[in-house]
């Protein structure tokens, strides 16, 4: 125990990626991470010595004791290089084995204490060993052979046969080894048992080089059959045209130039045909160019240029379809039919292109295609969200390998008549890159001016997109380039009021889940009251996309009762509906259980529809710094300090102490922090917050409000009305303060859900704080 103590050394340790270095290899490895660059300079100044052992995972970056092997190798460094970057490049001498018992510092650097194990200088080499010692030697003259990798000789050369242990452990070294039978070969002290793993290895390395030579070979072989066949196909064809009996590349001439005859082109692009089609006669067919000259001329002649189904506009059937399709939406429908009867009475299809504004599930999409239906159009649908090559637009130059024209140009191939409805769906989510902008391409497309001439990089050519009839949608115009939203016409499609999803899940959603689960409606029932609880507490969305999900959920395990309880009928009601869909995910009355101090419920609109925020506020001792949290955008940022600003400004009147500035902080959050908000309609809110904590006043739990402040106090209108008054309604808000100037669009706004609810319009703070603030004498 004495001896072994006499011989540990404590040395800077070195954790190589997969890597093993063996005693007698001279190798070099790069250094990146600062422990290990550390440990060499360290090495460099205590005479050179270090010691290197292998990771059990690559991946770790600060490995621990455990995470390396105990069994490493004790190297002298040789040369170190300093590379750009940080890296450093160093070249070691391995020496002997060595066992790492511990790790006696971690920073900056690693130092260990290492038991040496080096071979014995000599070996009494019996019978084993001698015959170990020449089956390596042949499996190493096998291995070089066999592996069209290595130099000839190169093992000769760097393998070290003047001991059995180094033999094996140079041999190890050099033949590339994976970091397994590497770090088992290391570990072996015993020299004979040593040679013995390294056989197994190199036989096994050996057999499996002999196996990849043959499929190389035979691969070979294959690619030299088909270069003779083709050579041969090529001889039948000469002799077969010497013979007269040829005539095959002709054939396909003669089929482009009647098709070109046939079809109705602009001069311009048959011109181009027919100068194509030329050079085709000219060309070998085995040419890689016949081909993309052939794809070119097929794409020519399968476009409708000129092909175009003429418009029998029918207002009252166009009427008739709409209403069949879509319930509510009036204005939506009123909108579109007028657009369709100016269309009618001009007797041109040239005009505004429609833009569908709504959050998610509203029916934006089956809308155009509806559309498409009452003018008896062809409908295609390209979607555009996350497109970021402007490629996709226009189409790759002919010179690129495997070149196709645009989604554009495809998509009116793929209608047949230059005509159709053209659906361009998610124009808000269009990105951009490196690739180009998409949305740039769009502009050219969607501007009537434009569109008369567009061309696609793939056919160069001109082509008419003028009497498209493009329909877009989007869920918010705020992420629309605004060049691009200049060529639209939008028309905003809202939320959906309860009675609206009611009727629409009677009418449409139900009737469309039966089939697509395929039950009849005698196996299938579900009441009224149950689907008037799906659409309360089980969806909570402007649109019904959830409820028709909840709906199929519903069937899918009615189907599956049907199977295994061996049931004539299903028949959900509101008794068994949970049995369904599990507990209620929300509440109508989610509002709070006292009136608040300090905490007001804001509203807000979204992309996917209205929202309520819980607008908070807090004051605390100090000089009067303001903290804004909950990732708000920098509009309501500018509302909190207006709001902020007029508090303090009518102070007095409002009852704020004279020094409440100069000695409280104010603390503004709005919860669900991971959620970025931003808005002009959170003013009034966050002034009424404010007031509520600056006098300890409470706030009516009852009470939503929006819009926004000025300095003076006025209050300003806000968009999205609907969308936040259904938001306000599903939580069980019974009073929502709204903009004077928003009073005109209650107008269209006809849901009994929403009447219930007591609107009350507004112009001044004053007026906000009268209604909201909860004041001694209705305490008492």
């Amino acid at each position: 125990m004495e001896m072994q103590e006499e011989r540990m050394n404590i040395l800077p340790v070195v954790p190589l990626r997969d890597l093993v270095i063996f005693p007698g290899m001279v190798t070099h490895f790069d250094a990146g991470r600062s422990k290990s660059i550390a440990a060499l300079e360290a090495a460099q100044a205590e005479g050179s010595q270090i010691f290197l052992t292998a990771q059990r995972d690559m991946n770790v970056q600060d490995p621990a004791y455990e995470d390396v092997y105990s069994m490493g190798t004790l190297a002298t460094i040789r040369q170190v290089l300093r590379l750009p970057g940080g890296v450093v490049r160093v070249l070691v001498e391995g020496l002997y084995r060595g066992q790492i018992l511990e790790f006696i510092e971690t920073e900056p650097l690693i130092r260990g204490q290492v038991l040496p194990y080096p071979d014995p200088e000599t070996i009494n080499e019996d019978g084993e060993i001698e015959a170990l010692v020449r089956l390596v030697r042949e499996d190493l003259k096998s291995y070089g052979d066999l592996n069209s990798k290595l130099f000839p000789g190169l093992l000769d050369s760097v393998v070290d046969a003047s001991h059995p242990g180094r033999l094996a452990d140079t041999a190890g070294g050099y033949i590339g080894l994976d970091l397994e039978n590497s770090q088992k070969l290391l570990e072996t002290l015993d020299v004979k048992e040593r040679l013995f793993i390294l056989h197994g290895i190199l036989s096994r390395e050996v057999q499996l080089l002999a196996i990849e030579n043959d499929i190389d070979e035979k691969v070979k072989q294959q690619m030299g059959e088909v270069q003779k066949e083709y050579f041969l196909k090529e001889q039948i064809r000469v002799i077969n045209d010497e013979l007269g009996e040829g005539g095959s590349e002709e054939s396909i001439h003669q089929e482009y130039a009647d098709r070109l005859k046939e079809k109705d082109l602009p001069q311009e692009t048959r011109d181009k045909a027919e100068k194509e089609l030329r050079r085709l006669k000219k060309m070998n067919s085995q040419s890689p160019e016949y081909s993309v000259i052939t794809s070119y001329l097929d794409w020519i002649l399968d476009l409708p240029w000129l092909e175009g189904k003429e418009e029998n506009i029918d207002i009252l059937k166009a009427r008739k379809i709409l209403d069949k399709d879509h319930y509510g939406l009036e204005d939506v429908k009123e909108r579109i039919l007028e657009f369709i009867a100016v269309r009618k009475k001009a007797q041109s299809n040239k005009g505004s292109i429609l833009c569908l504004v709504g959050p998610p599930g509203v029916g934006k999409t089956s809308v155009a295609r509806s559309v498409a239906r009452a003018l008896d159009k062809a409908y295609v649908r390209m979607s555009l969200g996350g497109m970021t090559d402007e490629s996709e637009i226009r189409g790759h130059r002919r010179t690129y390998v495997g070149s196709l024209p645009g989604r554009i140009i495809s998509l009116m191939k793929e209608a047949g008549e230059n005509n159709p409805l053209f659906l361009l769906d998610e124009i808000d989510k269009v990105g951009n890159d490196y690739r180009g902008d998409p949305a740039s391409a769009l502009l050219e497309v969607l501007d009537p001016a434009q569109n008369s001439s567009f061309t696609d990089r793939y056919l160069e050519l001109p082509f008419d997109l003028s009497q498209v009839f493009f329909i877009t949608t989007a869920n918010s115009t705020r992420t629309i380039p605004e060049p691009l939203l200049d060529r639209m016409e939008l028309i905003q499609i809202g939320g959906y009021t309860p009675e609206e999803k009611f009727q629409i899940a009677k009418l449409y959603l139900v009737p469309r889940q039966l089939k697509e689960t395929g039950l009849k409606p005698e196996e299938f029932s579900i009441s009224d009251n149950a689907i008037q609880s799906l659409i309360d507490f089980y969806t909570r969305e402007a649109g019904v996309r959830a409820l028709e999900k909840a709906i199929a959920k519903i069937m899918r395990k009615g189907v599956l009762e049907l199977y295994e309880e061996d049931k004539d009928r299903i028949f959900v009601t509101n008794r068994n509906l949970a049995k369904y869909m599990g507990e209620k995910k929300f509440l109508l009355d989610d509002l709070e259980r006292e009136n608040p101090v300090g905490m007001v419920r804001g509203l807000a609109w979204t992309s996917v529809g209205g929202t309520t925020l819980n607008i908070e506020t807090n004051a605390l001792p100090g000089k009067g710094k303001l903290q804004l949290t909950g990732q708000l955008g920098d509009v309501m940022k500018e509302s909190a300090q207006a709001a902020i600003s007029y508090l303090y400004s009518q102070g007095e009147a409002l009852g704020i102490a004279k020094d409440y500035r100069e000695t409280h902080d104010l603390h503004i959050h709005v919860p669900e922090g991971a959620t970025p908000k931003d808005g002009p309609s959170a003013g009034i809110a966050i002034a009424t917050a404010l007031y509520s904590t600056m006098t300890g006043r409470p706030v009516h739990r009852d009470i939503a409000m929006t819009g926004e402040v000025t300095l003076r106090g006025n209050v300003l209108p806000i968009g999205g009305l609907k969308e936040k008054l259904l938001a306000a309604q599903q939580i069980g808000v019974k009073r929502v303060l709204i903009p004077e100037e928003n009073k005109r669009d209650l107008k269209k706004i006809d849901s009994p859900s929403l009447q219930k609810m007591e609107i009350i319009p507004v112009s001044t703070m004053e007026e906000v704080l009268r209604e909201a603030i909860v004041y001694e004498d209705q305490e008492s």
